[in-house]
This record gives C-alpha cells, sequence and structure tokens, in this order.
C-alpha cells in the first residue's frame, strides 16, 4: 500500500491518567486497581488509535512518564530530579528532568517489551514501540555532582544503558511488532547553530551518538529501525531547535536503520530538497502534519507537502506522520480531541494521495 499512515509515539495523556502515572503507594491492593486503570486507559486509547484509521498505530505511551523517564521505570539507580535538586546544586545548562541517575544502573523488569505485549494483543493494525536513544538518556539523566559518584562521566553511564535496551529489544522481537523507533531529538542540536554550542567536543559527542545507535540495531536483521529526529517538541510555544538537516547528513548516512523519521511541516525544518541525499534505501516517514499547534490541517494541506515531497524521493519510499509526539512528556497539555481529529486528516490525506498516484 502506497503512503502508509503512522504516529511518532505519544498521545495526549487525560488528567486521570496523569493522576495514575504520578500515584504513588505501597500498599499492594492499590497498585493492582492502579494498574487495572492504566489497562483501562490504554484499551480506550488504542481503540482511538484503531477508530482513526491509522495504519501504524503505538499505545499512545499512557504508561510512560515522559519518552525518557520510561528508562527510569524499567532500570533502578534513580531519583527523582526535583529532589535531587534540592539535595544537590545542579549547575550549567543542564536542568534536572524527570529522573537523574544517582546509582548503578539494574535492569527490574521488561517495561517496554511489557508495553508491547499488552497493545499486541488489542490491536490487529501493524505495531510501533518506541525506545529513548542512549545519547538522549545521558543527556536527561547524568548530571555532574550528583551522578558522578556512580559514573565518573555521562558516556559511562550511556554505556551501561545499551545492553538494557537491547535486553528489551530482544523481548519486543519475541513478540513481534512492525517498527522499532528510537527517539533522538540531540541530533537537531547539531543543526542550530546556538545549541552545538553546548558540546564541549561536537565532532566526538556525534560520532559516539551515533555508535550508540550502530550498537543498539546491530544483529537485529529482522526488525524495521526508525529514527525519528526531531527539534524538541515544546508544545504551544514551538520548537527549541532550527535549521535543515544538511549539517548532519554525514552522521545520517553511518546510522544502521531502515527509516527516518523527520519534521518537514515546522517552518524551520529546512528544504525538501534533503530527501534526495538521503541514503536511498532508508524509507521517510514524513513530518506532515504539525503536532505542536491547535490548527487542524486540512487533507489537502497535508497532501500538498507530502506531493512536495515527491519532487525528491520516490513515492513506494514515504510514509505519513505527525512531526512529533502529541506528548512526549506527562507535562503536555495538548487536547486528545485535537490530536484525534489530526490523525484523521492525515489517514484522509493518504487516501487523496493514493487516489492520485496508484
Amino acid at each position: 500500500m502506497l503512503f502508509p499512515t503512522t504516529v511518532v509515539g505519544s498521545l495526549p495523556r487525560p488528567e486521570y491518567v496523569k493522576d495514575l502515572l504520578n500515584l504513588k503507594t505501597n500498599n499492594k491492593c492499590e497498585n493492582i486497581n492502579r494498574e487495572k486503570q492504566i489497562n483501562n486507559a490504554l484499551e480506550f486509547v488504542i481503540s482511538m488509535m484503531n477508530q482513526s484509521g491509522i495504519d501504524i498505530i503505538t499505545d499512545g505511551e499512557w504508561r510512560r512518564k515522559s519518552y525518557t523517564d520510561v528508562f527510569a521505570q524499567m532500570a533502578s539507580g534513580f531519583a527523582e530530579g526535583e529532589k535531587v535538586g534540592k539535595e544537590f546544586s545542579i549547575v550549567g545548562n543542564k536542568k534536572a528532568y524527570g529522573y537523574v541517575v544517582i546509582d548503578k544502573i539494574k535492569h527490574r523488569e521488561n517495561f517496554i517489551a511489557n508495553e508491547t505485549y499488552f497493545a499486541k494483543s488489542h490491536t490487529k493494525r501493524k505495531l510501533k514501540i518506541c525506545i529513548p536513544s542512549p545519547f538522549i538518556l545521558g543527556q536527561r539523566m547524568w548530571h555532574k555532582g550528583v551522578s558522578d559518584h556512580a559514573y565518573p562521566n555521562e558516556h559511562d553511564f550511556i554505556n551501561d544503558t545499551i545492553q538494557i535496551l537491547r535486553n528489551e529489544i530482544k523481548e519486543i522481537q519475541k513478540i513481534g511488532v512492525e517498527t522499532i523507533q528510537i527517539d533522538e531529538p540531540t541530533l537537531s542540536s547539531f543543526i542550530d547553530p546556538i545549541e552545538i554550542k553546548n558540546f564541549s567536543n561536537p565532532k566526538k559527542d556525534l560520532d559516539f551518538l551515533i555508535e550508540c545507535i550502530n550498537q543498539i540495531t546491530h544483529g537485529f536483521d529482522d526488525i524495521n529501525f526508525a529514527l525519528h529526529i526531531c527539534r524538541f517538541n515544546r508544545g504551544r510555544l514551538g520548537w527549541r531547535n532550527e535549521g535543515g538537516y544538511e549539517p548532519i547528513l554525514p552522521a545520517l548516512k553511518k546510522i544502521n536503520v531502515q527509516e527516518f523519521t523527520l519534521e518537514f511541516s515546522i517552518p524551520v525544518a529546512g528544504d525538501y530538497e534533503i530527501l534526495k541525499r538521503l541514503p536511498q534505501d532508508k524509507n521517510i516517514a514524513l513530518g506532515c502534519v504539525d503536532c505542536r499547534q491547535p490548527t487542524i490541517e486540512t487533507p489537502e494541506t497535508i497532501a500538498k507537502r507530502v506531493e512536495i515531497a515527491l519532487n525528491f524521493i520516490d513515492k513506494e519510499r514515504i510514509l505519513l506522520s505527525p512531526d512529533c509526539g502529541f506528548a512526549p512528556a506527562i507535562s503536555s497539555d495538548i487536547p486528545l480531541d485535537e490530536a484525534y481529529k489530526k490523525l484523521q486528516n492525515e489517514v484522509k490525506a493518504a487516501i487523496l494521495l493514493r487516489e492520485k498516484y496508484s
């Protein structure tokens, strides 16, 4: 089928789902009830995704507090950043997002694999499951003065995350999914002339980022890996990083994945011409639906963005996608109905394109 439709990952969480995720109790009965309520919520969001008509769905990531904090939900060795920040002085340009590593990490449970199993058992559609890149985990979770007694530097911590993520992939592989997406918005920091200054050695850090992703995908030859690169989703505030993909083109040619998920609906994404310079053996999940602003774009508007891309890339290689997840973190407050309507129009755009180009 031409122009399959997909999502990046997260959908907005209703307030009651946020409350369930924030609920902390040692009471066994309350935890069992909480899990049951979350399962009920997941059945709803998967059903909603099915109803939207999207071809390759996720579970909306409603079990997760964020796309990076999910790592602390599967591994020990972390403390809440807000509490750690009160005890230690977190300095520099790094903010304590969510959880901070304070001890050697250990794999506690196959959290993402369990997500996968539940979602797979509640849909007949193709399924995508998302994992964080090791490099973004280091950027978010390792903090000098707090984490360095467990890991002397950020790279040491990142290296320990790789095997845990590979363990999850092995379990996901047994369940069977169509796509595993690796979320790595940090790649866009090497595009932005301001943000790149935050790296003491940009070339070395970029090479390490590539190496980490390639270690994650190595040996899993029967899995379709997608690499998601966004400019950080700040909801109604927009994005953080700006610029076209040209500066990281050499890096993209070295990364061993089968698909790139790229933003193109926002005005700072650069020229579509870059698509013809990407490796010809990669598919492109084209970001053609805005996930940040309230405007519900028409199917015709979405289809027009795809048609621009068709000037540079074969139609067989294009998937339709929003630019990013609608709610990368629990704090995101985009209305769920807004996201649903946007996904419906994405599906309608794909139908228009199939009628025209099949």
